[in-house]
């Protein structure tokens, strides 16, 4: 897919899209459709709406009247229309926009890269990463070496941590990442066998063992069922909600 140049905004433009059938925020120079999240906002599309063609910068580090989660800047990064423009309107449309960086292509022109992924098109979702050059741009993990002790040693800062992982990162060929390097990465890597191999027997015992328990075959069936169902949802709670706490 053909890299994609963002367009830029008049803040006069930015502004005239504060309804509910077109609703701009920006965040800096970045400029963000919310249109379609305004009826999955927690709080309300009305609270998005108060704040439609203008900056969300204060409401968003404002503890005491929301806080918001890094989740929330994930919805923004998915939501970026465009940037603020820093020429005059041209023919109805805003010029000349302002990205933090830009990177040129073969033709010479000027493709905006995103300030927190690092991205400016489609094709760097699965482009295959430099692990040298990348370390250095970045100074954060050598993903040619074991990734568990630089992690342990780092002694990064959680703002600079939470965005560098954001920056998709791909290894050739089809690796996966050496976490320790040692006789423990073998222990890291499961074969799908495994799975059945171990817990198929347990399981059939604990059915077996249970069915005495019960009178019908039915019930059995119903409760086995209420089992799965119920550490299904509770194993999603946990992944969704606790595993992902912003502390």
């Amino acid at each position: 897919m053909p890299s994609r140049t963002l367009p830029g905004f008049s803040p006069e433009e930015i502004k005239s899209h504060a309804s509910t059938k077109s609703c701009f925020v920006t965040l800096g120079d970045n400029v963000y459709d919310l249109t379609d999240f305004l009826e999955s906002h927690p709080g309300g599309g009305d609270l998005i709406l108060e704040y439609a063609g203008r900056d969300v910068s204060e409401i968003l580090k404002d503890e005491s009247s929301h806080y918001h989660s890094e989740a929330a800047y994930e919805v923004l990064e998915d939501s970026l229309v465009g940037f603020v423009a820093s020429g005059k309107p041209k023919n109805g449309k805003a010029v000349n926009g302002k990205p933090a960086s830009t990177a040129t292509k073969a033709n010479g022109t000027a493709t905006p890269i995103h300030p927190r992924t690092g991205m400016s098109c489609e094709e760097d979702l699965s482009r295959e990463t430099d692990y040298a050059g990348d370390y250095k741009q970045n100074k954060f993990l050598d993903l040619s070496r074991p990734l568990f002790p630089q992690i342990w040693f780092g002694g990064f800062s959680k703002a600079f941590y939470l965005d560098q992982v954001h920056r998709p990162r791909h290894y050739k060929g089809g690796q996966s990442a050496p976490l320790f390097g040692n006789f423990l990465e073998p222990l890291t890597k499961t074969p799908w066998w495994i799975i059945p191999m171990l817990w198929l027997p347990p399981m059939a015992y604990g059915v077996y063992f249970a069915s005495a328990g019960f009178s019908s075959s039915l019930f059995q069936a119903l409760f086995w069922a209420l089992g799965v169902f119920i550490w299904t949802l509770i194993e999603y709670l946990m992944h969704r909600f606790l595993f992902h706490l912003d502390e």
